[in-house]
């Protein structure tokens, strides 16, 4: 919004223009409150009435040059696909798409899928496959008439460094307080294949050590509470490793893999997860 410049109350208008949107709509104050004004109101002021949605619009967007905007460098093949504005270097084959703004370095094959706002360097394939994390790739195994992210795969990366023997988090593609939320009324099945590697530090052991994991359950979201039911698996190592280990948890709506190392020990970590989702579309 930017403010109107300081116009006075017109004689007989107990309503004056205060703010102008960046889509060029007035709102109108009396004063104390903002007001949306009828079309004599709006016109007095020398403003346009738009009767058929009801605003009072100083300006006209141009939408070719938005459009414009919103398809830079994007290759676009099939029918009645949507890139909004800020969409990048997007591939879309197939139909019905949709690729929100901001998003960029991103790969659509199929019908009636959808990229989320500000999502980058990821891809979806299928049927009403919903893509809602960077670096992730969705496969949507849904009718055409199923809801949007109903039967879903999808495949991202956890990771994190530890240089001590505490319990820490890692997160989504190793970018501190990043993680992937559960979406409500949603049962998910994880699989996280988990290596960690010893890549210096003065405890124990040598740069080299490693030890690898499945760690697996099922986090389910019932109207906004999470629950989760795990296990793990250790499956190969070589060198000293004691007390490592890697597992599921969550915080709020946010899945988490919390990892623990060990004292002067600095480990790289990397969590390989695919998520099997059922978006129920009712209350749980």
């Amino acid at each position: 919004m930017s403010k109107a410049k300081t116009i006075p109350f017109l004689r007989d208008y107990p309503v004056k223009p205060s703010e102008v949107s960046s889509l060029g709509i007035v709102t109108f104050t009396d004063g104390t409150n903002d007001v949306v004004p009828n079309q004599q109101q709006c016109e007095a002021y020398g403003y346009t009435y738009n009767r058929e949605n009801g605003t009072c619009n100083a300006f006209v967007l141009n939408t070719s040059l938005d459009s414009n905007f919103a398809n830079v460098n994007n290759t676009v093949s099939g029918k009645n696909n949507v890139t909004r504005t800020g969409t990048n270097n997007t591939y879309i084959i197939g139909e019905n798409n949709t690729v929100n703004g901001l998003s960029r370095n991103n790969i659509v094959v199929g019908n009636k899928n959808q990229i989320a706002n500000s999502i980058n360097n990821s891809s979806v394939y299928g049927t009403l496959g919903e893509v809602t994390a960077d670096n992730s790739i969705v496969l949507g195994g849904n009718a055409p008439t199923d809801n949007l992210a109903e039967r879903q795969s999808i495949q991202l990366m956890y990771g994190v460094q530890t240089t001590a023997g505490g319990t820490v988090d890692s997160y989504l593609n190793n970018i501190t307080d990043n993680y992937f939320t559960i979406p409500e009324n949603t049962a998910m099945y994880f699989h996280a294949d988990v290596l960690a590697v010893r890549v210096g530090g003065t405890g124990t052991g040598n740069a080299g050590d490693f030890l690898s994991w499945v760690e697996r359950g099922v986090v389910i979201n019932k109207s906004g509470t999470l629950s989760i039911e795990r296990e793990r698996d250790t499956i190969v190592g070589s060198g000293n490793h004691t007390n490592w280990r890697p597992t599921a948890t969550f915080n709020g709506t946010d899945f988490i893999i919390e990892v623990r190392g060990a004292t002067d020990t600095t480990i790289e970590w990397a969590s390989n997860i695919t998520f099997t989702q059922i978006k129920t579309g009712v209350a749980l």
